[in-house]
């Protein structure tokens, strides 16, 4: 049976770490490694898009990293459960004409018996900013 650690029920501690390890994952803008931390079923509401499976997920995060170029994210714990963990981010890329904008964005997270988040549920929203006014470089 295949397992992500930490497993549910979560403490602090291992909600941070699980936190972590997905930010981890994301900034190495490699969407099979990421796929890996979802069910094969996983369901997902990204801004108006809706994504389901592994498969999916791959695809969706191709494209994402194709059009957002110098991706680099910071996901912040924000409350957790037995099985959820609710994070805020924020991450900046810029686009192929040269622009530069910095997403913020809340996410529920929702987990199985195996450690692998079986939803997530995120909500974005992109401001445009000057290069000179990135924080992560």
């Amino acid at each position: 049976m295949e397992q992500k650690h930490p497993l549910p029920p979560f403490t602090l501690e291992t909600a941070k770490e699980k936190i972590q390890m997905a930010e981890d994952a994301w900034n190495s803008q490699d969407p099979e490694k990421v796929s890996k931390a979802y069910t094969i079923d996983s369901e997902w509401r990204n801004r108006d898009t809706f994504i389901n499976g592994r498969e999916q997920i791959v695809s969706f995060l191709q494209k994402k990293w194709n059009k957002e170029l110098h991706y680099k994210l910071k996901k912040e714990y924000w409350a957790h459960t037995d099985n959820r963990i609710a994070v805020r981010f924020e991450y900046e890329y810029q686009t192929k004409k040269g622009n530069w904008f910095r997403a913020y964005g809340n996410e529920n997270w929702e987990f199985d018996e195996n450690g692998l988040m079986a939803k997530r549920y995120a909500s974005i929203n992109d401001l445009p900013i000057k290069e000179e006014d990135r924080k992560f470089k």
